[in-house]
Parts: C-alpha cells; structure tokens; sequence
C-alpha cells in the first residue's frame, strides 16, 4: 500500500479498468439471464479490478487486504447463493483474481495487463480444455506430461549451474535442459501423429522427430516407404521436414546456448528450412488424393517418452564439446573443422551445441560458429542421403537427398553472401 499516489497511477487505473471489462465481459456471456443468471458478470468484473487498483492506490492502511475480504466473502455468499445449480467455483476464483490483478495493475500495470489477459484466455478456452484433459489426453500421456513437468520443476533446478572445466567449459544446466525438450519433443511427436491422423500425423511426426535425429527419422521412414510404396511421397515429406527441424534447433540449441550466435546463424538456417521445406512438401501437393490408410497412428497406450536416447544425446553433446574444445586448442581452426566434420558423421546436433557453447564462453568466433555450424550439417546431410538410399531406395533417397541439399545449398549461399 502506497502512501503517496504515484504518478502513473492512471495507466494502472486504465489497465485494471481494461483488464475488469475484458474478464467481465467473458464471464457475462456464461452467467446466462433472467433469474436464474450467475451473480457476476461485465460490471461486477471491472468494479472488483477498479477496487484493487484503488485500494493499491489510495494512501490508506490496510485496504487492500480489507477489499480481498470483502471480494471474497462476496464470492462465498455468491456461490453459497447458486447452490447446485451451478456446483463450480470458477467465477467466483475468477472474481477474487481479478481483485488481485487490479492490485498489480497499480503496482506494474504491464504485469497487470499480462495476468488480466492470461485469465480471459483461461476462462473462454473452458470447453476447449474441457475436451483436451477428458477426450484427447489419454492417461499415458498425461503420465508422460506429469514426469516432464516434475524432470522441469523439480530435478533441473537442481542441476549445478556455471562452466565445469572437466566439461569443455560448458554449463551442465543447459545439458539437463536439453534431455528435458528432448523428452518433451518426443511426447509432442507422438501426440501430433495420434491426433492429426495418418498424413498430417506422419508430415507433423516426421518434423518433430527431426528433432531428436533426422538420421534415424529419415532411416525409419525409408523402411516403411519399402514396405509401404504407396506411402513413399508422403514418408519422403515427413524425412525432408525433419531436415527442417535440424535447421530449427541449431537456432533453438544457439538461442538456449549462445543468442548471438544464434542470431548470427538465423539468416542461413532460415533459408535453407524454407527451402528444404519447400523441396519436401511440394510434390505432396499434386497427391492429396492418395490415400494413407495404410499408415497407422501410434496406439495411446504407449508411452513415448524414451529417457535413453535423450540421455544418450546428452551424454554425446558432453563427449563432443571435450573434442571440440581440444581441437581447437590444439589444432585452430583447420582441427576444429575436422573434429566437427567427424561428430557430425552420426549427428548434427550434438557438434552445434558444443560450438553454441564454446562461442559463450568466449573462445570461438562468431564466424567460426556458423562455418562450423554449415560443416557439421553438410557432413551430416552427405550421411542422410546415404542412408536414405540405404534404407528407402533410389526414388525414396532422391526425394529426400534432393530436398535436404537443395536447403542446404541455399543456406552456404546466404551464409557467403551476406
């Protein structure tokens, strides 16, 4: 409580007065009408984050805990009032918060007006939601999201923080985080192909699992395009956008890792994604009609969480950022080239990651970071053609090899050019 009224307090009156109108307005197009209509609605709303803002505001000791007392004793006798017609305490949660809320409006009215808007968002997604927790999520998956959410809260925060030297110089924290997205990435790949359905699924699953390794995803795919010839076009798609997704998290492994390197890899990652995308996606377009019956989502019971290979991840971003590190000591920049030529022989990603970090710690160039990031994914591109000739068969490697070197042509020139 303020004992002097500061001079912003009329931003914070006008975003509390906004925030009120927007909550309000929601809740009044669900309390329904007549007599049998809810007790709170567009003006209740909007008064209640007036309150709070004021009683923020207003040189006077001990209102604001005064007004939550008495928005929430109005909220029991509301809810104490609908009786079993309406057994839920949303609105009358919804009231209180939005008390609350005009208290932060007046504090920090940006704050204020993110929270407001967050709350109307929840509160006009009840059915979507509904929908999603009862009939989409299955309860493997929600097992699944409860592990990641305890591995997130609870374990990471618990992994020391700052450069080990034993680790090439790299922060353990950002590892642990990376087997985190990891996990999380393979939930969202195997939920997209459950729910998006075959084709959409496999393009969407194809993308996700990019991700995790486009090597093994371009491999796996080309094993069902020779099992499943009539499917080879849209596996071929899925194989080529998960070359976009290695593009993808080299910025996101380069943002988490290094911002500015990221920020100095954008302009060629992007190019070469929209091109490889482009290259993939474009003979589907004359082949909607196909059918992809032959495809089969994977089953809700599953779990598809695979905590091995996303340790396995970690544990190689570790070796490689030893390697890394010694090469470059050793050798400059004619050894680091080489070292990560050769990490990139099985995976892009790990290579780019220990690079990202090497560039945050101070000892690599951010020219050096994005030559070696090309490097590592051209090298790694050379094995997926190779692989997916091994694994789908000339016209299967031909659709994906083309796609990826197409992207991967298209990001040397940008990189050269600008």
């Amino acid at each position: 409580m303020n004992t002097s009224i500061p001079p912003d307090a009329p931003i914070g009156l006008a975003v509390a007065l906004g925030v009120g109108m927007l909550i309000g307005i929601e809740r009044e197009r669900r309390k329904g009408e007549g007599t049998e209509s809810g007790a709170a609605g567009l003006r209740t709303f909007t008064v209640a984050a007036l309150c709070g803002a004021l009683a923020q505001l207003l040189p006077v000791p001990g209102l604001v805990p005064v007004g939550a007392a008495f928005i929430g004793l109005a909220g029991i006798l509301a809810y104490w009032k609908s009786g079993e017609d309406d057994p839920g305490l949303t609105t009358e949660l919804a009231l209180f918060t939005t008390y609350l809320i005009g208290v932060q409006s007046a504090i920090a009215p940006t704050l204020g007006a993110a929270c407001g808007a967050g709350l109307a968002l929840l509160l006009a997604m009840r059915r979507r939601l509904h929908r999603f927790a009862t009939q989409l999520l299955s309860e493997q998956e929600l097992h699944d999201g409860l592990l990641l959410a305890a591995l997130a809260l609870i374990v990471l925060p618990l992994i020391p923080a700052g450069p080990l030297p034993w680790l090439g110089g790299i922060d353990p924290r950002p590892l642990a985080a990376m087997v985190v997205l990891i996990l999380a990435i393979q939930a969202g790949g195997h939920m997209a192909a459950r729910w998006l359905g075959a084709r959409a699924g496999m393009l969407g699953s194809g993308f996700v699992s990019g991700f995790i390794s486009s090597t093994a995803t371009v491999a796996s795919f080309g094993g069902r395009a020779k099992a499943q010839p009539g499917q080879a076009g849209v596996l071929a798609g899925g194989a080529a956008l998960s070359g976009v997704a290695t593009w993808a998290q080299a910025l996101v492994l380069g943002a988490a890792l290094s911002p500015a390197a990221a920020l100095a890899l954008l302009p060629a990652a992007l190019a070469a994604a929209a091109g490889t995308a482009v290259a993939g996606l474009l003979p589907l377009l004359s082949r909607r009609a196909r059918g992809s019956d032959a495809i089969e989502a994977p089953a809700s019971t599953r779990s598809a969480l695979r905590p091995r290979e996303a340790l396995a991840v970690a544990a190689l971003l570790a070796v490689v950022a030893l390697v890394v590190s010694y090469a470059q000591d050793r050798f400059g920049e004619a050894g680091l080239l080489i070292s990560v030529a050769i990490a990139a022989l099985a995976d892009a990603h790990s290579p780019i990651a220990s690079m990202a970090s090497l560039h945050a710690a101070g000892t690599m160039a951010t020219e050096r970071f994005v030559h070696g990031a090309l490097v590592a994914v051209s090298v790694n591109t050379l094995t997926r053609c190779a692989v997916a000739t091994i694994a789908g068969g000339p016209r299967y490697a031909l659709r994906v090899g083309g796609a990826l070197l197409l992207g991967l042509g298209l990001g040397w020139a940008v990189a050269l050019l600008f």
